[in-house]
């Protein structure tokens, strides 16, 4: 299913709003409309009762009392040229008047109630009659017995209402359309902007990783920009980063790949037993350091790539299982290790990069620790933080250079242990992954390495 372009979702956003307020306004419409057609025609009922009352008031007032009189309409005929009018004569019999005297009619229009309706009280009145609604006015004049009665049917109105609306419907009907079509017309050039954004990137070649000019942007947009702008740092950094890599771990791999290549020849030309199981033994360091550099290249790949599982550890039981898998080690070289802290400690991390961090701190003391050496492990509460410290009693790393440890393949000039110059890279690189801090120094003792590793109590 294919996913709707940001146009139409902003056109069906704008539309259906566009369409409740049209109608809206029409239905204020049609009351205002209704209220003023009401308004108007109550009037002229009332101008018509005061009409009926200046024609008819001399009658009304010296004649005697005789039977009703029917005052008739107008004959419409072929010779009258109002006969054409048809909504003349239709809004003639909508209309009617009575005129009483003392209870009684004496003059009433064809289209008038019968007698056995009675006049109604002072003012207007709804009624029905013949199921038709009637709007009537009833004017009584005073100290004369006298009452003029008008009346019109509010169907009249109704229709009047309805050809008003009807003849607004046909244009909006007409206009509605227009109008969805301006929308969409100024939707899309209001985000031909982001469509040029969009032409940029696409059209860059992978290698440009330059900022994207602001050029037209609205300022709705400089925050994309900026955040895409940022993005594109970060990967150029990222990969300047990965190449700076790539380029040291193959020197780094070429080194025990050429002497390899180099003793292989030589084992292949050696004559004597002694001088062939010399070749063999460096050919097996040689092999050894390249196994343990593509590890290291391994394990700094998993701390990048690999997805954070926080869950509770307990740190004591975390660092005890790690000195037992380097038990063997630490017996051969005759060291002594202690760890000491709370077994009940429990912090909420990642215990995988956990144990591969503190793997890699343990392996560099074991390793630069002289036989029958000294390590102790240390568990501790501070603040908002649990510390591990892992001090041995080695030849230590110099201040001034406690920091430049951390960068990838550097190493310390000594002759007491061959690395690969990625174990205190990892720790850094896990310890930002997790949060965490490290900080080297000096044991209490006075010499050696002290490594401070701290984790968020949380």
């Amino acid at each position: 299913m294919s996913q709707s372009t940001l146009t139409r979702k902003l056109f069906f956003r704008i539309a259906p709003v566009v369409v409740v307020t049209i109608m809206v306004i029409a239905a204020f419409a049609f009351n205002s409309a209704t209220r003023e057609i009401n308004n108007i025609y109550d009037a002229q009922l009332i101008n018509d009762a005061n009409v009926l009352w200046s024609l008819l008031h001399n009658r009304l007032q010296h004649l005697p009392e005789h039977t009703p009189q029917q005052v008739d309409d107008i004959d419409f005929s072929m010779d009258n040229q109002l006969a054409f009018n048809e909504d003349a004569d239709d809004y003639a019999d909508a209309h009617m008047f009575r005129a009483w005297v003392n209870g009684k009619i004496l003059f009433y229009s064809s289209t008038a109630f019968l007698s056995d309706v009675p006049h109604q009280r002072a003012g207007f009145t709804n009624l029905s009659y013949r199921n038709e609604n009637w709007r009537v006015y009833s004017l009584p004049i005073p100290n004369s017995g006298i009452v003029m009665e008008v009346g019109e049917k509010i169907s009249l109105r109704q229709t009047l209402v309805s050809n008003i609306l009807l003849n607004l419907f046909f244009p909006l009907l007409i206009l509605v359309p227009v109008i969805g079509f301006l929308i969409w017309l100024g939707i899309n050039n209001g985000l031909r902007t982001i469509h040029g954004l969009v032409h940029q990137i696409r059209t860059r070649s992978p290698d440009d990783l330059s900022e994207i000019p602001v050029g037209d942007l609205p300022r709705d947009l400089l925050p994309l920009r900026r955040s895409i702008n940022q993005l594109l740092g970060k990967l150029g950094r990222s990969l300047t980063l990965e190449r700076r890599f790539s380029d040291l771990a193959a020197h780094q791999l070429r080194t025990p790949q050429a002497s390899v290549k180099l003793l292989l020849q030589m084992l292949d030309s050696a004559d004597d037993e002694q001088e062939r199981k010399a070749i063999i033994a460096d050919l097996v360091t040689s092999n050894n350091r390249a196994t343990h550099l593509i590890e290291q290249l391994l394990r700094l790949a998993r701390v990048s790539h690999h997805p954070l599982n926080p869950m509770p550890v307990r740190l004591y039981h975390l660092m005890a299982s790690t000195l037992a898998e380097l038990g063997n080690i630490i017996t051969s070289r005759k060291l002594d290790v202690s760890l000491d802290g709370p077994e009940s400690v429990e912090v909420r991390t990642d215990a995988s990069l956990l144990q591969m961090m503190v793997g890699n701190l343990l392996d560099n003391a074991i390793k630069y620790t002289p036989p029958g050496g000294r390590i102790e492990v240390v568990l501790a509460a501070e603040a908002d933080f649990w510390l591990i410290s892992i001090s041995d009693s080695g030849q230590g790393i110099p201040p001034d250079e406690r920091q430049a440890v951390f960068k990838r393949f550097y190493r310390l000039d000594t002759l007491s242990a061959e690395g690969a110059g990625l174990g205190l890279a990892i720790v850094a690189d896990t310890a930002d992954r997790l949060a965490a801090s490290v900080k080297l120094s000096t044991p209490v003792w006075g010499h050696g390495l002290r490594v401070e590793l701290r984790l968020p109590n949380n």
